[in-house]
């Protein structure tokens, strides 16, 4: 098998239709979600119908600048989805920047090590291979980073009493936040260990199977996808471990003080 069935319009109208079934739901069981999910939806198409015009042309213009942009544009959107919906985000454009860099370092770190080693597409910066692999790897991170965070702030204000119990007694603020940023990579890593624990048991990966429907071996399927978990993980880790630790710099002072005053008044910065 070498080619692949082409979607048409209806086909993907027939596959909203569950999307619509789902929002009937909410609204007979007062959920109150149809409207978000709705929403949601249209901007999911809308996003990805976009993505493709710009792969299209990137796909034709081989260039490091190109390529750069774009991997630039994804990173910020990223760092922008992973603070927004925090309970109690870092006060400022703090909890942007911590979640911003930790995504970019982690995921540019691990795309480039794939592309220049186990990929090595010439040039290594295509477009055709690094977009897509920066997308899957952004997406893994940025939801490492947001459950570390979210993890650790909400840790520290419950904890709140523990933690400066520990400092009064001389700890230092990794001895005293200890319990909690362990708390805070486990959630940030656990999604990427049941993940990797029910690929190829339970589920078949969106890669995995994209791959096969357009025609592509079984066996070299599931190399690429073996591939990709081991990226994701890597990704998780480094961005989640990032992240944790910028966290804890910016909830303590260098006089080894719990500054809870640093998290947002309110509610999310976006």
């Amino acid at each position: 098998m070498t080619g692949y069935i082409a979607l048409t319009p209806l086909d993907l109208a027939w596959g909203a239709c569950l999307v619509l079934i789902n929002a009937f739901l909410s609204l007979i069981l007062d959920l109150g979600i149809h409207r978000r999910l709705l929403i949601a939806a249209s901007r999911m198409v809308v996003q990805l119908s976009l993505m493709g015009l710009v792969l299209a042309a990137l796909f034709s213009h081989v260039s490091p600048w190109w390529t750069a942009l774009a991997a630039i544009l994804m990173i910020l959107f990223a760092g922008r989805e992973a603070t927004a919906r925090q309970d109690r985000p870092l006060g400022g454009w703090w909890s942007y920047g911590v979640g911003t860099a930790a995504i970019s370092m982690a995921a540019t770190v691990v795309t480039v090590f794939a592309l220049t080693t186990a990929l090595g597409p010439d040039p290594w910066y295509d477009p055709r291979y690094a977009i897509p692999l920066l997308g899957m790897v952004l997406g893994n991170t940025m939801n490492g980073v947001s459950l570390g965070l979210h993890t650790l702030t909400n840790g520290v204000v419950l904890r709140r009493a523990a933690v400066e119990a520990r400092l009064m007694l001389g700890a230092t603020r990794m001895e005293a936040l200890g319990p909690v940023i362990r708390d805070s990579l486990r959630s940030a890593l656990m999604p990427v260990i049941n993940g990797m624990a029910a690929t190829g048991l339970v589920t078949l990966p969106g890669m995995m199977t994209g791959q096969i429907l357009g025609g592509v071996a079984p066996m070299d399927a599931v190399k690429y996808q073996i591939l990709v978990m081991f990226l994701l993980s890597g990704g998780a880790g480094i961005g989640a471990v990032t992240a944790v630790l910028g966290g804890v710099r910016r909830l303590t002072d260098n006089r080894h003080r719990l500054r809870l005053d640093h998290l947002a008044r309110g509610g999310s910065l976006f």
